[in-house]
């Protein structure tokens, strides 16, 4: 597919379409990982994976090799350009897509979307560091905080969107959904994406040289530890897309019309992140992502403690509300952390970008699974995971800044 990458003959990107570009790219992600929700159970019936916490690594897969994969596409994007790179990554996105649809045997399956997590690493990797190419501080968490908003409203379409397919055909038309997708990204990222690494900036492919870049990240103590509390808060996502059928369908008997609660919990996730980018460069995304751990973390032991009175389920309506206000946190924590973690990283930007991208799906997407996979038809499993890894990303958000609470960004 031949893509023009001649400035010339390209208008100049605006602000609202860049944010797009970019939002659309990270949400190719969120829903190759939520389309495939309401199809786990018929996945399983196909296969004859009768465990329903088994159907869970057709998400487990993709999550490990999306985060597998930035390790490789961090230095590559800082050698070649971002332009490349993205393209590469998403031209191995698609062909795993298509794969997926003749997958013999649930091992295979697993193994082209593990495939298709790997080509999609170069979307993350190549987004934050564009953005970090252009933007920085508290202006960065701004524009990060629109494109998570984008983000976050893919959940919202997603799983119904995997449910209307469903309705007309079975779950490998949701391969063809997911090829498409990808082939519009790729249409657009290469016919509208500049390159924004400057030739200067490009970093040498050795090996002595992709080491330093990580060792740079590796021993600054704000990357570190506002990755390391990004990876452990995003844990607590792979949770609840993990466990949201079982939680849904299972505890509550909410059957096919779980998706429509899901994209409420996701309505207002997106309405946080939008909220976050009006007052991120007002009242300092150091003030705003602390607050809002706090928050989240008095919130899931309330829900926690409540669930254990009420014999692991909490009723309906109960749980919905606090898992809303819970969720509603989620949108002041991710951009901000991403945006501090990246914000000493400007001349390794792609290693920078790799590294929390891989640490946060890698650690996240582990400790999430497992919390996922200890379901045992309550509550309290999900809920105490979320207090957990909220304690620990508060705690290393503390060690990061010296202990400092509410310090000037």
């Amino acid at each position: 597919m031949a893509i023009t990458t001649d400035p010339a003959v390209r208008a100049p990107l605006s602000r609202i379409e860049f944010v797009a570009l970019i939002a659309f790219l990270m949400a190719l992600n969120a829903a190759a990982i939520d389309v495939f929700i309401p199809a786990l159970r018929t996945i399983g019936e196909t296969y004859g994976i009768a465990g329903s916490n088994d159907r869970q690594f057709v998400i487990t897969a993709y999550i490990l090799g999306f985060g597998i994969a930035q390790l490789a596409f961090g230095p590559l994007a800082d050698r070649f350009g971002r332009r490349p790179v993205l393209l590469a990554g998403l031209a191995i996105y698609i062909a795993g897509a298509f794969a997926a649809l003749f997958a013999p045997s649930f091992a295979a399956l697993l193994l082209m979307r593990f495939v298709q997590g790997v080509g999609a690493a170069s979307t993350r990797v190549v987004a934050t560091a564009v953005v970090r190419d252009r933007f920085r501080g508290a202006a960065m968490a701004s524009v990060m905080s629109l494109v998570m908003m984008v983000f976050m409203i893919m959940p919202i379409l997603a799983p119904n969107l995997g449910a209307l397919v469903l309705a007309f055909g079975d779950w490998h038309a949701l391969g063809l959904v997911m090829a498409l997708i990808g082939i519009i990204a790729f249409v657009w990222a290469g016919l509208r994406l500049p390159e924004t690494l400057s030739p200067g900036d490009r970093r040498p492919l050795t090996g002595k040289r992709v080491a330093e870049a990580f060792r740079v990240v590796a021993t600054n103590r704000i990357a570190a530890g506002y990755t390391g509390a990004l990876a452990a808060f995003f844990g607590v996502l792979f949770a609840f897309v993990n466990q949201a059928e079982q939680i849904f369908t299972e505890v509550y008997g909410l059957g096919p019309a779980f998706t429509l609660y899901f994209s409420l919990v996701a309505v207002f996730m997106a309405g946080s992140s939008f909220t976050n980018s009006r007052l991120a460069e007002r009242l300092g995304i150091k003030r705003l992502s602390q607050t809002a751990l706090a928050a989240f973390i008095a919130l899931s032991a309330l829900h926690l403690g409540l669930a254990l009175t009420f014999g692991g389920q909490t009723p309906f309506p109960l749980f919905i509300a606090l898992f809303i206000l819970t969720m509603c946190t989620f949108g002041f924590v991710p951009p901000n952390l991403n945006a501090l973690a990246m914000e000493p990283m400007g001349h390794v930007a792609g290693v920078a970008s790799a590294v929390l991208g891989a640490t946060q799906m890698l650690i996240g997407g582990t400790l999430g699974g497992l919390i996922a996979y200890f379901f045992d038809g309550t509550l309290v499993p999900l809920l105490a995971g979320f207090l957990g890894l909220s304690v620990v990303s508060l705690a290393l958000v503390l060690w990061a800044e010296r202990g400092t609470v509410m310090g000037r960004d």
